[in-house]
């Protein structure tokens, strides 16, 4: 009989404790190297142990597989590991000696199933289980690309505050491996020390950069700068208040809070920030400069795609969208990319 495991139990499976299953509760998602992964069919729980579909958990960990019908046996590799197991049997062999299953494998509605806890920790990888949403996380390989470029917390969820662990302080010049991108804010990371949790994605803690991450940045700014719709225009508005904006201070306020980045104040020294880019290059959440009040730099605002601007000049208006068009295009002077 085919029994579903919820989040709470195939987690407590994954790491060697022994919880009830509860059929009510949904499954969780499982990670390989930051890229869910998808079965041919669902885990199962036999005697307290979770098996998974077997091919498909011993590729995405990274291993060669070879099967033999005939003796109903898998050799998988990896890394000069080699593990030889035969269906139905509760010894494997990891590089000629024996290691015990909890469980062993078999064939359940025509899928070969083996125990997942089991294959994960043979290939040497690193498990997680992620309490916050009941997910897992497996890591196969211990490169660390990536760096971070300014103290940061690694935390046992992708949030802040006072209820969400910190599981401890990476700091500057350490080695991380970023496995996934969760949202605009937060990373899922592996660090030096085997530990897997969430660090901001803000540009100013880690070298970590992708396509993907810059759009969804960029579409939080706008996002973020979005809730101030129609907010008051007040020329030399001052900072650290919502209340009114001018263009700069509103520039200034969405790219501080959503990406904590502390621009200058003034439009005119805002664009001597980041790098140059062409009209024909613009993505979201550049900036784009012109000449305004006789001054050569005098108006900035925020691409928000789809040849439009976020900005506020207006008493009439206040913070609003507007056609990035012929109008705004005679007066452009420069654009920058910040991130």
């Amino acid at each position: 009989m085919k029994t579903k495991i919820g989040s709470i139990a195939l987690a407590g499976l994954l790491l060697g404790q022994t919880v009830a299953a509860h059929a009510a509760e949904a499954l969780p998602d499982i990670y390989v190297d930051g890229k869910r992964l998808t079965l041919a069919a669902e885990p199962v729980v036999v005697d307290g142990s979770t098996l998974v579909p077997m091919r498909a958990i011993f590729e995405a960990q990274n291993a060669a597989v070879t099967w033999t019908n005939a003796t109903q046996t898998v050799i998988a590799v990896k890394n000069g590991v080699t593990l030889t197991y035969r269906l139905g049997e509760n010894t494997a062999y990891r590089n000629g000696e024996s290691v015990a299953l909890a469980q062993p494998g078999k064939i359940i509605d025509g899928t070969t199933m083996v125990p997942l806890r089991f294959v994960s920790e043979t290939l040497g990888n690193l498990v997680q289980w992620h309490s916050y949403s009941g997910d897992i996380s497996i890591s196969t390989s211990g490169v660390l690309p990536n760096t971070v470029s300014y103290g940061v917390n690694l935390r046992a969820a992708p949030a802040n505050g006072a209820n969400t662990p910190i599981v401890r302080m990476l700091a500057k010049g350490e080695k991380i491996q970023v496995l996934r991108e969760i949202d605009a804010n937060w990373l899922e990371a592996r660090t030096k020390d085997g530990k897997i949790g969430f660090v901001s994605a803000k540009p100013l803690y880690t070298d970590y950069e992708s396509p993907s991450l810059v759009k969804l940045k960029g579409e939080e700014l706008i996002a973020y700068g979005r809730k101030y719709l129609g907010t008051p225009y007040e020329f030399g508005a001052a900072l650290g208040q919502t209340s009114t904006f001018d263009c700069s201070s509103f520039v200034h306020l969405v790219f501080e809070d959503v990406l904590s980045m502390d621009l200058p104040r003034i439009s005119y020294n805002q664009a001597k920030e980041g790098n140059e880019v062409g009209l024909n290059e613009l993505r979201v959440g550049d900036l784009l400069f012109f000449g305004a009040r006789g001054l050569e730099i005098g108006h900035v605002g925020i691409y928000a795609g789809d040849n439009r601007i976020l900005h506020t000049y207006s008493k009439e208006k206040g913070v609003h969208f507007d056609d990035f068009d012929e109008k705004w295009k005679k007066r452009f002077v420069t654009a920058r990319r910040l991130f």
